[in-house]
């Protein structure tokens, strides 16, 4: 039985510069294709809407979803969240990132049925917090853009001035939290990740 997507916008980041891997993580190989295009698959599974934001529109925009630019400039991880809830239809956007081999579909419904329970709903997994896992209200936007005004591009920092759920290990009984959550920034990540560099 096909499940049913969830009627919420689903935002992959692909805007990031991979300084610490060398090369473009995006596109890194999995034995279920490139970490992006197994992202593009997760995502647009659960989600209607779904889309890619990234400043390089022609490099993602033979991946099966629509690609948007920023709409605050340089302004990082903050500002792909940013643009996913501007473009949103919904009042939430679920945003992950493009680094993330094990993002699972599971997680990132126990993370979407939350949303509506806070401004971020966020998991907190192995002692941290994961904002590339998360899920955004609308109601985040005013204080993005004050912190992107005063060049304060962290994203603890936000989760600190608005209304954060976090969820632990207990709210994804029977899932792969810990494997969904984890990303990619060194070639040693590529190993621990189960990755093969071709």
């Amino acid at each position: 039985m096909k499940i049913k997507k969830i009627k919420m916008t689903g935002a992959i980041l692909a805007g990031g510069q991979s300084r610490r891997m060398g090369f473009n993580k995006a596109f890194i190989d999995t034995a279920q294709g490139t970490i992006i295009e197994r992202t593009v698959r997760v995502v647009g599974s659960v989600f209607d809407p779904a889309f890619i934001v990234a400043n390089d529109i022609a490099l993602y925009g033979g991946l099966g979803l629509p690609v948007h630019e920023d709409i605050i400039k340089g302004a990082g991880s903050l500002g792909g969240i940013y643009t996913a809830l501007y473009l949103s239809g919904s009042e939430h956007a679920f945003v992950t990132a493009c680094d993330m081999p094990h993002l699972d579909a599971g997680c990132v419904r126990a993370v979407a049925k939350k949303a509506s329970e806070a401004d971020c709903v966020i998991p907190f997994i192995g002692g941290m917090l994961h904002p590339m896992h998360a899920a955004y209200s609308r109601r985040c936007m005013p204080a993005i853009e004050e912190m992107a005004r005063a060049g304060n591009l962290r994203i603890n920092d936000l989760l600190g001035k608005i209304d954060t759920m976090r969820l632990t290990e207990k709210d994804f009984p029977g899932l792969a939290i810990s494997r969904s959550v984890e990303n990619v920034n060194t070639r040693d990540d590529l190993k621990r990740a189960g990755i093969d560099e071709k």
